[in-house]
């Protein structure tokens, strides 16, 4: 077991940029911190130099609108890419504030393309096929799922590498991760036998609780050192910082959530989950 006190190294900074590893942050439960990851976990990775693509997958944008980018403004987003085998997703792209941090926006049409995807060929890659032409030119891409296991988010496991499982320290939260190790293991199986659970994530905690207490305790009985020794503590501060339309890491870069993300993204470096 992973020393939870122990520290993570500054990552070495990179000589070049690419190929990304893909890591799709899913749990088809929702309100457990996963758009709060992706965020955060993207913005310290480019603070530690990657070069670092969100992919909003959830059709309520909520990656997109946290990163300041009114998705329902915009006239071509991830639906189009989805939809349009000749789409380019560079010109969908939209720059952030946060240096190297890109991001893939979303919004509500991206709800249609789970129906019309039914009937296409080859219809779990269409956004491996979208992600393709940028992998050279990221260190990672993290793909915000939608709290769902339908065809989205089989896209998403189909593109990906790994899977980061936030996971809110509480017990009704437990129950629903066989579920989905479950219907990672059957995406394995059949079309992306590389994809691996990188790691759960505690979200939420509150290590004053017993409860809290107990329930990581489980989760790291139940998967060993598939758990991050990184947690993220329940906060006002994710909220605010969702509000004012940026990062933590920036919005409030002393603050112990905002440590705790780099220490994340620090940890998946030293674990070799990302570049």
């Amino acid at each position: 077991m992973p020393d939870a006190d122990a520290d993570f190294p500054v990552p070495a900074p990179l000589d070049g940029h690419g190929p990304a590893r893909i890591i799709a942050m899913c749990n088809q439960k929702g309100g457990v911190g996963k758009t709060t990851t992706t965020i955060n976990l993207g913005a310290a990775l480019a603070e530690y130099g990657r070069r670092v693509l969100i992919v909003d997958f959830d059709p309520q944008g909520a990656a997109s609108a946290g990163l300041g980018i009114n998705a329902h403004e915009l006239d071509r987003t991830i639906y189009n890419l989805m939809m349009e085998p000749r789409a380019d997703v560079r010109e969908i792209i939209e720059h952030t504030d946060v240096e190297g941090l890109d991001v893939v926006p979303a919004n509500i049409d991206l709800s249609a393309a789970e129906v019309q995807l039914v009937s296409e060929v080859a219809r779990e890659q269409a956004l491996a096929r979208v992600l393709r032409p940028v992998l050279d030119d990221y260190d990672v891409i993290l793909i915000d799922c939608q709290p769902s296991l339908g065809l989205l988010t089989v896209n998403a496991l189909t593109a990906a590498h790994g899977v980061l499982i936030p996971l809110e320290a509480e017990f009704f939260a437990l129950r629903g991760v066989a579920l989905l190790v479950e219907s990672i293991e059957r995406v394995q199986d059949r079309i992306n036998p590389r994809l691996r659970i990188d790691g759960i994530l505690a979200t939420m905690v509150d290590l004053r609780t017993l409860h809290s207490r107990e329930v990581i305790e489980r989760v790291r009985e139940a998967f060993g050192d598939k758990v991050y020794t990184t947690m993220i503590s329940r906060t006002v501060k994710f909220p605010d910082a969702s509000v004012a339309t940026e990062p933590i890491t920036t919005y409030a870069p002393n603050h112990p959530g905002a440590e705790a993300y780099r220490r994340l993204a620090r940890e998946l470096v030293a674990r070799g989950d990302s570049a």
